[in-house]
């Protein structure tokens, strides 16, 4: 089989993206409004960049008419957010989380998800998230315009909220402790617990 991206529109080639980009970290990202009114959406295009300086990136599709969503608008207006690391305990509150609430309706409050404040940053994190990354807005690079295109958000990590319970004997972060969960494509998740490795080359 042969895919040509080239013919397809948007809403037939987010299919293969999705389903074959696999798996696929999930980035439960918690913004702020300039009146105070506080967002949180799940995103799964999401990834480390660089480690000097620390910096991580995510994409924002826009809604089906072509507008941005809240949490674009929002890093836009106070440029500074928190991307939540989603445990498997946590997959269903991240769903529900990712529901079309009116503009200015806290996920937090709707779905019931404890929060805790910033220390960096005015935007609160998920408190039972295992880790969470305060950031500040580094750039927004907008690819493509209307439905589906992409506002991709990189952030400078500030610091790191990280739970000891997911610490292994090293002091470093245990895979397993962790037990993040994946995007596949369709309704279909993956967890980080299935492990094997294979040593790097000199």
């Amino acid at each position: 089989m042969l895919l040509d991206f080239t013919t397809l529109a948007p809403r037939d080639a987010y299919p293969w993206l999705i389903g074959t980009i696999t798996p696929r970290p999930i980035a439960w990202v918690s913004t702020i409004a300039a009146d105070g009114r506080t967002n949180l959406a799940p995103f799964s295009f999401f990834n480390g960049v660089c480690a000097r300086p620390p910096t991580l990136m995510f994409s924002v599709a826009n809604h089906p008419d072509g507008r941005k969503k809240d949490t674009v608008r929002n890093i836009e207006a106070v440029p500074e957010f928190v991307v939540n690391l989603v445990p498997f305990a946590l997959a269903e509150l991240m769903s529900a989380s990712s529901a079309s609430l009116p503009h200015g309706v806290s996920e937090f409050e709707q779905c019931g998800i404890a929060a805790a404040p910033g220390v960096r940053v005015r935007p609160p994190r998920v408190a039972a998230a295992p880790v969470a990354f305060e950031c500040a807005l580094d750039r927004i690079v907008t690819i493509g315009d209307g439905p589906l295109a992409a506002n991709v958000v990189f952030g400078r990590m500030l610091i790191a909220h990280v739970s000891d319970a997911v610490l292994g004997a090293n002091g470093r972060p245990d895979s397993a402790k962790l037990d993040l969960i994946g995007r596949l494509g369709g309704d279909a998740y993956t967890r980080t617990r299935d492990i094997f490795s294979i040593g790097r080359p000199d």
